[in-house]
């Protein structure tokens, strides 16, 4: 089973993501992402829903024209677990 993160694991983690935000409901983390047109906001959603795909582990997303918003959280943990920390690590690489 999966565990969710306890205040001080959480606390850590999030220290490693500073470009990602705390989400109360659901208990997750949430980013946003800029790019140029759709298109290159697109082409990025398709490169996270590759890596997500693989994870087993889906993003809560949504687009508009340039702009990408994803929040993570782990449903069965009942909040922010160490697959939205690894998730977000991976998605963050692709935008680097």
């Amino acid at each position: 089973m999966i565990e969710k993160l306890n205040d001080e694991e959480r606390a850590v983690a999030l220290a490693g993501l500073p470009e990602w935000g705390g989400v109360a409901e659901p208990d997750g983390i949430s980013r946003s992402f800029s790019f140029g047109n759709f298109v290159e906001a697109f082409g990025f959603m398709t490169k996270v829903a590759l890596l997500a795909e693989k994870a087993d582990h889906h993003p809560e997303w949504s687009n508009v024209y340039g702009r990408v918003e994803i929040m993570l959280t782990t449903h069965d943990a009942g909040g922010l677990s160490q697959r939205d920390i690894d998730l977000a690590t991976a998605i963050n690489a692709l935008a680097a």
